[in-house]
């Protein structure tokens, strides 16, 4: 809110600059004010320092700087880290935390490097490179931001959908910084040796490229078809690699029939994987839910995965992540739509963009309301920091069973 912070004289008000902090530190990029031309220097290094600590997690930063400032980490700490990090036990959490900062840090720096070819040739060498910094970040924590507003106002990365290095980097951090540390310390330690990889990684790779694959094909044919081959390529991969809660758009998303506008609204929902910069329901959740559907099929007592059984606890905490979501997208969509009097697909859009923490619009955000406004906020909260995560810190762990009621059998379907 200083001064400072905006290109204007005066400030921001209370409510613009708390949902642009909270779309930021829940890396999300849905924004009231272009980033590039309504906040100053200082406002978008703001900006970019809580887009990298909500990448990264608040727990992580802070663990981070307590590792270099030579403090000792307690066990009460480490299983906190554990929680934040999707890490499957509390051992190796410092080392675990130094890893993520070196792939955070290589990644964001290879990246930068690649985009200054882009801007620094447009912009030239000191706002060329700021602007490689900002995107490099920006698409490593799948947070959105952009600063090409200086072309059109929320343009996003329509002006480069036939740039090969734009869409290649971008994309390419977009899936290093969403299938998450986990996965990649499992990469790290195994080669490409996938057999030996955990049942939860190779079910990460398995999903994301499935996710990738399937929707660039229907974009490619019938949704883009009028584009010359080359850039219908790449936006075809674009527009399936950006709602995985990344939140770029080298399309006008406007232009997407109601069936591709659909079809995003469901990837945005599924996001990135465990354990990663991106929000969202989680690919493992989708690939849980599918696999128990299947077992349900099959008339199979247990899910399964690459010859894996998975624990009858983790297919519970699935179907209430994915109620939990799908309720809370439906219910604030449908109240978006009544409040701003907008069409239901439109308002879906936007709250599966804000809980996917996403960032992806139809164009309706800056025109929002104070109250339309508020629900997108408590819905990147919730998308960010994860609906298991809230639950159980509201609810005390004093209702442990010691004794079960009678069981009766109730038929569903």
């Amino acid at each position: 809110m200083l001064p400072a912070a905006t290109r204007q004289p005066g400030s921001a008000s209370f409510s613009d600059a708390a949902f642009t902090a909270t779309s930021a530190v829940c890396v999300t990029g849905l924004v009231l004010h272009d980033t590039a031309t309504y906040w100053s220097f200082f406002g978008q290094l703001v900006i970019l320092l809580l887009i990298q600590v909500g990448g990264m997690g608040v727990v992580t930063a802070a663990a981070s700087i307590a590792i270099f400032s030579g403090r000792k980490i307690g066990l009460m700490q480490r299983s906190t880290m554990q929680e934040a990090i999707a890490a499957p036990h509390v051992g190796g959490i410092v080392r675990m935390t130094g890893f993520i900062l070196k792939v955070t840090l290589t990644a964001e720096l290879i990246g930068t490097v690649l985009l200054s070819f882009v801007f620094c040739r447009e912009f030239g060498p000191l706002k060329g490179v700021w602007y490689a910094l900002f995107h490099s970040v920006s698409a490593f924590c799948n947070a959105g931001f952009d600063l090409t507003g200086v072309k059109e106002p929320f343009s996003s990365f329509t002006s480069y959908s036939a740039s090969p290095i734009l869409n290649s980097v971008v994309m390419l951090l977009i899936i290093i910084g969403g299938i998450g540390f986990f996965t990649w310390d499992d990469i790290g330690r195994n080669g490409l040796r996938f057999r030996k990889y955990r049942m939860q990684t190779k079910v990460i790779l398995t999903v994301t490229g499935i996710l990738i694959a399937l929707p660039a094909v229907y974009f490619f044919f019938f949704e883009f078809s009028d584009m010359p081959i080359v850039k219908r390529i790449w936006s075809s991969l674009f527009q399936s690699v950006t709602p995985r809660t990344a939140g770029f758009n080298t399309v006008d998303l406007t232009q997407l029939s109601e069936t591709g506008q659909l079809l995003t609204i469901v990837l945005m929902l599924t996001g990135g994987s465990p354990g990663s910069t991106a929000g969202g329901m989680k690919t493992t959740t989708l690939a849980v839910l599918l696999s128990c559907a299947m077992s349900v099929f099959r008339k199979k007592e247990s899910t399964h995965f690459f010859r894996r059984r998975v624990a009858s606890g983790t297919e519970r905490n699935a179907a209430t992540v994915a109620l939990m979501y799908v309720s809370l997208f439906l219910i604030s969509g449908m109240i978006i739509s009544r409040l701003e009097n907008l069409p239901i697909l439109t308002a879906l859009f936007e709250t599966a963009s804000a809980i996917g923490t996403v960032g992806l619009t139809l164009g309706i955000t800056p025109s929002l309301g104070i109250a339309s406004q508020m629900i997108l906020a408590v819905l990147m909260f919730f998308g960010r920091v994860g609906g298991l995560t809230l639950i159980f810190a509201a609810f005390s762990k004093s209702g442990t069973e010691h004794s079960r009621y009678p069981q009766e059998k109730i038929t569903v379907g």
